[in-house]
């Protein structure tokens, strides 16, 4: 995944040293050299990740990093905080102020670039879920215009995952002032807890008894019901290769031992503002959603929506040089059933589809019914290789199970698939779309159910 990353620090050295090692990632690296500077390039630019230097002249990374996060166009940027401070206190003070992460100079490669492309990851979801609320223009402007650092931060649900009980009671004692704590020392069954207990957060210890904590992290990830849920992992020194893999896995912070009480609580506070932000952003598109742009039968996105959603996505993705992917879908022999069993149960065999559909593809991805039979999925920052696994996950999850529709034998149903993506400089919706159905014709003409990309 790439990103455009704005470095600000006000020594040239430090600045060509980060650039490189995130050039050599191939990140796309934008220069700042105050405070003020770099409010102005947020404010103008697209902008997915901040490393931000704490001394600094006139303005230094505190201050600059509360006008960000108090500004509604910036407050969803990720900021990480790069200093050679590294007290409890310093760090307490840029969680405050609204920063994301904080790292120690010298700053660690491997670390840096873990914590980079795991803030990315959010962001990218934050902003699809801000970009479809824009289009939907159903949102009220102050919902649209809310900061998250509008967001309350007590009374959090959380989890505590320890094998050792003092050390999870000492964790509760922390934060029970503030917020609901449970417990809970068996890790193999932290999805079946969390999946049921409405959490905001869980915090879970590195140091387990005869259990993987990377793998309770992995297993949270992969379950639906706790995909989203923020993960701050607590570990001792001799931990940091593991943290730097659970990053890598979707965790969301870290913090290490000794655990110092105000630094736990400032973390948790903006874990907690994040995951209430994003949550709040879900239901206000959800509720105030009009009508004119979703389809009543399947309660997707019409095609009147997903063609102004995607004519602002492509524009975005031509601006930044990101990929994305179009994927046309088609049920095979609609028409039969149709004509064989009735349109009632034609109706249910697109509403299940639609529901195997949305449950296949990822958070970022925008699903619509084209029109009959037909839907078409959005992919934004998806390479040919990515759009192929969502293609194929939507095309074994309709064809291996039967789709039942009120009939006593189940039917048996396939879909065929055409990729296209923005291949070139003067793409646009309409061309892509058009390469999309002819990749969808020539999976129909080499024998259905199966997935064709555009050759372009």
């Amino acid at each position: 995944m790439t990103a455009r990353v704005l470095i600000v620090d006000d020594i040239p050295t430090n600045v060509k040293l980060l650039e490189a090692r995130l050039l050599a990632e191939y990140f796309d690296v934008v220069v700042a050299y105050s405070g003020k500077d770099a409010i102005e390039i947020c404010r103008t630019q697209e902008i997915d990740i901040i490393l931000l230097d704490v001394m600094m002249p006139e303005m230094d990374g505190f201050e600059c990093c509360r006008i960000l996060k108090a500004d509604p166009r910036t407050s969803h940027i990720p900021v990480v905080m790069i200093t050679a401070l590294d007290q409890p206190s310093d760090r307490v003070a840029g969680l405050n102020a609204g920063a994301d992460d904080f790292l120690t100079k010298p700053v660690d490669d491997v670390q840096l670039m873990a914590r980079v492309k795991s803030l990315v990851r959010l962001k990218v979801l934050t902003d699809e879920l801000r970009a479809r609320a824009i289009t939907s223009q159903e949102l009220a402007l102050e919902d649209a215009a809310r900061t998250i650092n509008g967001i309350r931060t007590d009374s959090g649900r959380i989890i505590v995952i320890d094998t050792e009980t003092a050390r999870a009671e000492r964790l509760r004692d922390y934060l029970s002032n503030s917020h609901a704590v449970s417990l809970l020392a068996n890790p193999a069954d932290a999805v079946f807890q969390t999946s049921g207990g409405d959490y905001e957060l869980a915090i879970v210890s590195m140091g387990f008894e005869g259990f993987d904590p990377l793998r309770v992290c992995s297993q949270l990830r992969t379950v639906e019901q706790t995909r989203s849920l923020p993960i701050i992992l607590v570990a001792d020194e001799h931990d940091r290769p593991q943290v730097i893999r659970a990053l890598d896995l979707g965790v969301n912070d870290f913090i290490m031992r000794p655990v110092e009480r105000n630094e736990l609580a400032a973390r948790v506070r903006t874990q907690i503002r994040r995951q209430r932000y994003t949550a709040e952003l879900r239901e206000s598109l959800n509720n105030t959603m009009a009508m004119a742009v979703i389809d009543e039968l399947t309660g997707l996105y019409n095609r009147r929506y997903f063609e102004r959603h995607m004519t602002m996505l492509l524009g975005k993705s031509q601006e930044q040089d990101r990929d994305m992917a179009v994927m046309l879908l088609d049920i095979d022999f609609f028409k039969a059933v149709n004509d064989t069993h009735g349109h009632d149960v034609g109706d249910k065999i697109l509403k299940e589809f639609a529901l195997r559909l949305q449950r296949n593809i990822r958070g970022v991805d925008l699903a619509c019914r084209f029109g009959g039979e037909e839907f078409v999925v959005v992919m934004p920052d998806t390479d040919a290789l990515q759009a192929e696994n969502v293609a194929e996950r939507v095309r074994v999850a309709t064809a291996d199970e039967a789709f039942r529709a009120g009939l006593d034998l189940p039917l048996s149903i396939t879909v065929s698939a055409g990729l296209a993506f923005n291949h070139f400089a003067n793409d646009t919706p309409e061309s892509i779309i058009k390469r999309a159905d002819i990749a969808l014709y020539r999976a129909k003409r080499e024998g259905r159910n199966r997935v064709i990309s555009d050759a372009a």
